[in-house]
């Protein structure tokens, strides 16, 4: 199965872990097109969703799903979105399409994270792939300065990207994340971040791995 298949089977398998009549939390990525697509097939069936990006936004209108601001609802049972990298305890590294701050904000809203991805996604520690990190533009040398020093992290902006909220993206190479918790955390802290692609703090409590022989359900306790 190529990879574009393996995400419409994830996206179509996720459809279970929506309830109905309820608002759905809705993520960024082309994994999250797929469920997107499959989601507009029971529409008539949910209220609506909560939108992390402008991309998924106009996707889930264009299907004539309505979409609420994330200011209009106190929670949501669940929120579907993909990553770049699970790791085995759930913990994740987002960011790839630049909403991460977006999508912590959907996920903090939402009772049940599902990641929804292939299996090249999951790792043993994450950090292989870039972390981005969103920063107000002013920092982001001094933001670069501090992964060299605290983690030994390569730190460049990405090239012609504006987040949604009109802050750049740093990507930050050559780390090896053996606590997502703890960097998280301090990443955090430092001035001039706004959010850290590292999802621990809203890990997944179910990823559905799509694999060549079907969907893999992994469960990680919370």
């Amino acid at each position: 199965m190529t990879q574009d298949e393996l995400k419409a089977l994830v996206g179509q398998a996720a459809l279970a872990h929506v309830v109905p009549g309820s608002i759905v939390g809705v993520g960024t990525g082309s994994t999250v097109n797929c469920f997107i697509d499959a989601l507009a097939t029971m529409k008539d069936q949910i209220k609506g969703a909560v939108s992390s990006s402008i991309k998924s936004t106009e996707r889930l209108q264009a299907h004539g799903i309505k979409v609420f601001e994330a200011s209009e609802v106190e929670s949501l049972p669940v929120y579907v979105d993909g990553a770049d990298e699970i790791d085995h305890a759930g913990c994740m590294i987002k960011g790839g399409g630049a909403a991460l701050t977006r999508e912590k904000i959907v996920a903090d809203l939402a009772q049940a994270f599902v990641c929804i991805a292939d299996e090249s996604k999951l790792v043993q520690t994450l950090g292989q792939f870039p972390l981005p990190v969103e920063v107000i533009p002013m920092a982001a040398a001094q933001v670069a300065r501090r992964f060299a020093s605290a983690y030994g992290g390569q730190a460049t902006v990405r090239q012609g990207v504006v987040t949604d909220n009109g802050n750049i993206i740093v990507d930050v190479r050559g780390l090896k994340i053996t606590d997502p918790l703890a960097m998280e955390t301090e990443v955090n802290q430092w001035p001039g971040v706004v959010s850290v692609g590292i999802f621990a703090r809203h890990a997944a409590q179910v990823c559905l791995l799509g694999t060549p022989s079907g969907v893999r359900t992994l469960s990680f306790a919370r």
